[in-house]
């Protein structure tokens, strides 16, 4: 007993560098019972004090080098090409990445046998008949959808220990790269912008503090199998934005109700979505906030 107390957890965190990335490495390198090793496409580590390599994940010698050398017990997936527009006009490149990127990172989990954690996306629905459980059938409407359900088929008939997240709408401050959705809404209403938010896309937002726990539940009861992790409400878009802005203060008149097909975006986007938690609370105790919660808590950040 004494000695499993003294074994640190090994975990290696690939894309540390994204906006879940960098939560997930905060979270874990302040703990005394891990050792953290983090990987990303840059350079440098946007989190500083870490064990960093620069890795591309679609070069499949760089993941065998990286996992094999590190031998983690857990392996958590963040990377991903997450631009849904750019998906239909960048295909190989989504591919690669998402696909191709995932299948080396299974292969090498499988080896070391290592329990992998990817996450997934509402994407791979088609958002007619939402919110939609861990047992729905998948029926993406765009290549980025295409994508992220051919990477979770490829966990699935690897061999490896895995854990499969999907989440919706993710949103909280991160340090470094863009602002997430509820810091660009204030930002752009706080300059006086008007800004058009779509009515018709449903989704239950998932506060990324959320899913960090939730992540660590998982790992700590060694679930497998595949997990929905979102917010606490179903809600479109447009009213979240109105939530967003009465919460902190913001002038509503700014925000300008449109429909999703008035974008004319490359990609078509599921509509009536959502994802229904009620595993996670059952099997893990997954607790997610209310939103306004969540933007006390952003405040405090």
């Amino acid at each position: 007993m004494i000695e499993n107390d003294i074994i640190k957890k090994r975990i290696l965190v690939i894309g540390s560098n994204g906006m879940l990335g960098q939560h997930i490495t905060e979270f874990y390198n302040k703990s005394d019972k891990v050792e953290l090793m983090c990987v990303s496409v840059e350079e440098n580590s946007f989190i500083p004090d870490v064990q960093y390599k620069q890795v591309d994940i679609s070069q499949k010698d760089q993941v065998k080098q990286v996992i094999l050398n590190f031998f983690p017990d857990v392996i958590i997936n963040t990377a991903a090409f997450t631009n849904v527009d750019k998906s239909e006009t960048e295909k190989e490149t989504a591919w690669k990445i998402n696909v191709g990127g995932v299948e080396n990172i299974a292969l090498y989990s499988w080896t070391i046998d290592a329990h992998l954690i990817h996450f997934s996306t509402d994407y791979i629905f088609d958002g007619k008949n939402g919110p939609y459980t861990e047992d729905d059938k998948p029926n993406p409407i765009g290549y980025y959808g295409r994508t992220k359900l051919a990477s979770e088929n490829s966990i699935r008939v690897s061999g490896t220990r895995y854990t499969i997240i999907r989440s919706n709408v993710l949103y909280g401050p991160s340090k470094y790269g863009r602002p997430d959705f509820v810091k660009w809404v204030i930002n752009s209403l706080q300059n006086g912008e008007r800004i058009c938010i779509v009515t018709d896309q449903i989704g239950n937002p998932t506060y990324i503090d959320d899913l960090v726990d939730a992540v660590n539940k998982i790992i700590e009861f060694k679930k497998e199998g595949i997990f929905n992790i979102g917010g606490r409400e179903m809600i479109s878009r447009f009213d979240f934005t109105i939530r967003i802005a009465k919460y902190f203060g913001l002038d509503e008149k700014l925000i300008v109700p449109i429909l999703t097909k008035e974008l004319n975006q490359p990609a078509s986007r599921p509509l009536k979505s959502g994802l229904i938690t009620i595993k996670a609370e059952t099997e893990i105790g997954f607790k997610p906030h209310k939103i306004e919660e969540t933007f006390f808590l952003m405040q405090k950040d």
